[in-house]
C-alpha cells in the first residue's frame, strides 16, 4: 500500500523567460501524516516547489513544467485551482498577500462562501479553525490591529477552513519575533499530531522548526538539482548550512547531531570537566564611544491615529558601530525608523541625523545621509534589471553611476550573477539582498535595516554579517531591527531591547541577551552563564580548555 500523499518525479520547472529552470529533475515522496521541513539556499527552488503543490504553478505563473507531480491523488497541473484548494492549504510568508476581509471572522469564512457552503457547515467550519488556532477571542478584531504571529495564525486558520489534507506553509516565521515564532509552530505542532495533518514548511530558521519535524527536504544549488529527503538527524549530516548547535556538534564530532537546546544541555554537561570559562568576548567599542554620534532621538514619541506607539524613545547611534534592536512584534521598532528618516512625523521630541534635524527635511534628503532598508524590499525594487537599482539610485543621489562600483556591490552580497535579471522575479532572499545593495551603494553615513535577515540562508546571513562588519570598520553607522537573535549574536556590539514603545534595556549583546528567556541564542541557552553567544565562542572556549571532539550517545 502506497501511503505517500505527495509524490514528485523528475519534476522541471521553468519560470517564463528564464534563462535556466528553478526547479530541475526534482524527485521526493511525503508521507501522509508527516511534517516536512524544506531547506535549500536562498533561489534553490524552496518556494517554487510550495507552488508546484498546489497548482499555482502553472495555472497563475504560467512556465514550463514537466514530470510527473501527485498530490492527494491528483496532478495539480491538471486538476482546477479549486480542487486543490481542498486538498493543501497554502500559507504565503507575507499573510497580508492573502486577506481580502477586514476581520478574523470573515476572513475565515471568505474561501467558505466561495466554496458555496451552507450556512449552517460555514458556521461549524469557522467555528473550528478558530478553536484549532486559539483565535475566538480574537474573532471579531479587525486584521489591521493583529499582531504578525497573530495574522499568522489567521491565515492558517483560513486555508484549514476547507479541511484541507495537506497545509504548505512559506516561511511562516520569517517575520515574527521568538514567542510569537513559538506560539505559530506549535498550532503547527498540534494540527500534524492531533489531527493528522500533512505539513510541508519552508523555512530558513531550522533552529526554530527542527525539534518538530520528522522529514527534510533539501535543495541544494542554485537550481535545485540533487534533492534529498529522509530524517532529521541523517540529512544534518550532509548539509552544510546549520543551526548554530549543529554546527558545534559537528566540529565537536558528536553522535548523533543534537536537534534542541535540551539535547545540547545533555552533552554540553561533559565538556570542559565543570570549569567555567569567562565570558568569550568583550563587544563594547571603546572606540567607537568616543565618536560623535551620526544618529541621534530625544525623547520621541510617535503614534498612528490615537494609539502611542513610540513613548519617550532615546537614543544615540555612532560611526563604527553595529546596534541591534530587538523586541516584540508590535513594539514599536519598525516605527523609531520610520520616525528616524520621516517618514512618520513625531509628536513630540526630535531626530537628528549627521547632526541635523530630521524634522522640515524631505525624506529623499534624510536618507541621502541614512540609508533605510524596509521589511518589504518591493517597496524599493522599480528598476529593469539588479544593476539598473543600483544606477538609478546612484542617479539620483546625484552620484556617477559607475559600473565597477556597482557590480562590486553586488559581488558583496553574492548578487553578481543576477546583475540583469528582474529583480521582482527573484526569490525573497535575493530581493532583500538587492533592496540593500541600492541603499548601501551610495555609502552613506548610517544604515538603519529593518529585518535585513528575511529569507537569507545562512550562507547568505553570514556574508551579510561579514559585510556590515566591515562597514562599520570603515566607520557606518548601522543599525539593525531584527527578530533573528542568531544573527543578532554574530554582529552586534551593542542590543537594545524594545517593549511596549519604550527601550527597556540596552548593553553588550553577552549581558542583554545571554541570560534572557526570550532572546538568548542557541549557544547561550546550552552554555547559560559563560557569556558564550555563537558556535565559535564555544568552540573558542572550548578548545582552549582542553576539550576534544567527541564521539558519545545520549
Amino acid at each position: 500500500m502506497n501511503d505517500n500523499i505527495i509524490e514528485l518525479r523528475h519534476v522541471t520547472f521553468a519560470w517564463p523567460g528564464a534563462a535556466r529552470p528553478a526547479l530541475r529533475d526534482v524527485s521526493l515522496n511525503v508521507r501522509a501524516g508527516s511534517f516536512a521541513l524544506v531547506v535549500g539556499a536562498s533561489g534553490a527552488g524552496k518556494s517554487t516547489l510550495l507552488r508546484c503543490l498546489n497548482g499555482l504553478i502553472p495555472h497563475f505563473s504560467g512556465g514550463e513544467l514537466n514530470g510527473q507531480l501527485r498530490v492527494d491523488g491528483l496532478n495539480p497541473a491538471l486538476a482546477a485551482p479549486r480542487q486543490m484548494s481542498r486538498r493543501i492549504g497554502f500559507v504565503f510568508q507575507d499573510p497580508e498577500a492573502q486577506f481580502t476581509m477586514d476581520t478574523v471572522e470573515d476572513e475565515i469564512a471568505f474561501a467558505l462562501e466561495n466554496a458555496a457552503l451552507s450556512p449552517a457547515d460555514m458556521r461549524m467550519r469557522v467555528e473550528e479553525s478558530l478553536d484549532l488556532l486559539e483565535l475566538a477571542p480574537l474573532r471579531e478584531r479587525r486584521l489591521v490591529t493583529l499582531s504578525g504571529g497573530e495574522r499568522q495564525r489567521v491565515a492558517i486558520a483560513s486555508a484549514l477552513a476547507l479541511r484541507p489534507r495537506i497545509l504548505a506553509l512559506d516561511e511562516p516565521t520569517s517575520q515574527l519575533d521568538p514567542k510569537s515564532a513559538e506560539d505559530v509552530l506549535q498550532a503547527l505542532v498540534r494540527l500534524n499530531s492531533d489531527l493528522g495533518l500533512t505539513i510541508v514548511l519552508v523555512e530558513h530558521r531550522l533552529e526554530r522548526v527542527l525539534p518538530f519535524v520528522d522529514t527534510i527536504i533539501h535543495l541544494p544549488g542554485a537550481a535545485g538539482e540533487g534533492v534529498e529527503d529522509g530524517p532529521p538527524r541523517q540529512a544534518l549530516e550532509r548539509i552544510v548550512c546549520v543551526p548554530p548547535l549543529v554546527r558545534l556538534a559537528k566540529a565537536l564530532g558528536w553522535s548523533p547531531l543534537p536537534l534542541s537546546v535540551k539535547e545540547g544541555v545533555q552533552r554540553a554537561g561533559a565538556l570542559a570537566g565543570g570549569a567555567k570559562p569567562a565570558p568569550a568576548r568583550q563587544t563594547d567599542r571603546a572606540s567607537g564611544a568616543a565618536r560623535a554620534p551620526v544618529v541621534q532621538v530625544r525623547e520621541a514619541e510617535a503614534g498612528y491615529g490615537a494609539t502611542p506607539v513610540l513613548r519617550g524613545v532615546s537614543l544615540d547611534l555612532r560611526a563604527g558601530e553595529i546596534a541591534v534592536l530587538m523586541g516584540r512584534n508590535g513594539s514599536g521598532k519598525t516605527t523609531l525608523l520610520k520616525s528616524i528618516v520621516g517618514l512618520i512625523k513625531l509628536r513630540r521630541g526630535q531626530a537628528l541625523v549627521c547632526g541635523e534635524r530630521t524634522a522640515g527635511r524631505s525624506v529623499a534628503s534624510v536618507c541621502r545621509q541614512a540609508g533605510y532598508l524596509p521589511q518589504d524590499p518591493n517597496a524599493l525594487l522599480f528598476a529593469d534589471t539588479v544593476e539598473d537599482e543600483l544606477r538609478v539610485t546612484l542617479m539620483n543621489h546625484g552620484l556617477p553611476p559607475r559600473d565597477a562600483a556597482i557590480h562590486a556591490v553586488l559581488d558583496q552580497l553574492g548578487l553578481a550573477d543576477k546583475a540583469r535579471a528582474y529583480p521582482r522575479d527573484l526569490s525573497a532572499g535575493e530581493r532583500q539582498r538587492v533592496a540593500l545593495a541600492a541603499i548601501a551603494i551610495t555609502h552613506p553615513a548610517a544604515l538603519l535595516l529593518d529585518e535585513p535577515t528575511r529569507g537569507l540562508d545562512y550562507a547568505a546571513k553570514d556574508a551579510l554579517a561579514q559585510l556590515l562588519r566591515q562597514w562599520r570598520d570603515e566607520g557606518m553607522a548601522i543599525l539593525v531591527v531584527s527578530h533573528d537573535v542568531e544573527m543578532a549574536a554574530l554582529i552586534a556590539d551593542r542590543v537594545m531591547i524594545m517593549s511596549q514603545g519604550e527601550i527597556i534595556a540596552e548593553g553588550n549583546p553577552a549581558r542583554v541577551m545571554a541570560d534572557s528567556p526570550l532572546f538568548a541564542p542557541q549557544i547561550a541557552r546550552v552554555f547559560p552563564g559563560r557569556g558564550w553567544l555563537t558556535a565559535e565562542d564555544a568552540l573558542r572556549e572550548l578548545t582552549s580548555a582542553g576539550a576534544r571532539p567527541l564521539r558519545q550517545n545520549v
